[in-house]
C-alpha cells in the first residue's frame, strides 16, 4: 500500500506543477486579449480531480481494496500512459495551454501533436487517469464516481 500511496502522491506532485504551468499560461493568454468561457465550472473541476486523490486512498486504505497485479499492474501503466499524453498536450500547445479554458483572439487551432489525431485529447488523459488510477488499487467506487461526474463536467466543458 505504501507504494500506492507513493503513486498517488506522485501524480498529486505532478497536478501542482501542471498548476504552475497554467497559471503562466493563464497570464501569457490574457495579455494577448484571451477570453475565459466556463469559468464557472472551474470550481468544481478543481474539487472533483483533488477528490479523487483523496477518495484513491481513502477507498483504497479504508476498504481494505486488495492489489490485484492483472488488473494493478496494467492500470498503472495506463496511468503512466495518462500523464505521458498529458505532458505531450501541454508541450504542443506551448503558453496556449492552461487548465482553464480560455481562446486568444486570432490564433489559429493547433493540429499537430495529439492534436492531429484528436480534438481533445487532454480530455482523453483526463479520462483514462481518472479511471486508471483508482483501479491500481481496486478502488473502483472512486474509478465510478469520477468517471461519471467528469462525464457530466466534460458535457458543460466542450
Amino acid at each position: 500500500m505504501i507504494w500506492y500511496t507513493a503513486l498517488v502522491l506522485a501524480v498529486a506532485a505532478e497536478r501542482l506543477a501542471e498548476l504552475a504551468v497554467a497559471r503562466r499560461n493563464t497570464r501569457w493568454s490574457l495579455a494577448r486579449g484571451g477570453t475565459e468561457a466556463g469559468s464557472g465550472h472551474y470550481p468544481a473541476m478543481v474539487v472533483l480531480h483533488t477528490a479523487l486523490l483523496a477518495g484513491c486512498l481513502a477507498e483504497a486504505h479504508l476498504a481494505d481494496r486488495p492489489f490485484l497485479p492483472a488488473l494493478g499492474w496494467t492500470m498503472a501503466a495506463v496511468t503512466v500512459a495518462a500523464q505521458l499524453l498529458r505532458w505531450w498536450c501541454i508541450t504542443t500547445l506551448g503558453p496556449r495551454w492552461n487548465t482553464r479554458v480560455i481562446v486568444v483572439p486570432g490564433l489559429p487551432l493547433v493540429t499537430g501533436g495529439p492534436y492531429r489525431f484528436l480534438r481533445h485529447p487532454n480530455y482523453v488523459a483526463v479520462a483514462a487517469e481518472g479511471i486508471a488510477l483508482p483501479l491500481v488499487h481496486g478502488a473502483w467506487v472512486t474509478a465510478v464516481a469520477f468517471t461519471v461526474l467528469n462525464a457530466a463536467l466534460m458535457a458543460v466543458r466542450v
